[in-house]
């Protein structure tokens, strides 16, 4: 279920970590500040996890906007 946005593009910002090959964990925001801030979050976070790769995709002009490892 996706959360319920304040900003003006709700669930315009998915946020994707992978563990191991596999989803681990999804999260939408309406807001591109907050989805960054929760992507160094996230790489802090899980970053250590096998496998990891955590990637912020901009779902309204379909654009990876920060991928790590190895990202913008």
């Amino acid at each position: 279920m996706r959360p319920q946005s304040t900003g003006t593009a709700p669930e315009r910002y998915h946020l994707t970590l992978i563990a191991d090959g596999r989803p681990a964990m999804h999260g939408w925001w309406g807001s591109e500040t907050i989805a960054r801030r929760k992507f160094t979050s996230w790489v802090g976070e899980y970053g250590s996890a096998c496998g990891a790769r955590v990637t912020l995709i901009d779902e309204g002009t379909d654009t990876v906007l920060a991928d790590w490892p190895d990202g913008p």
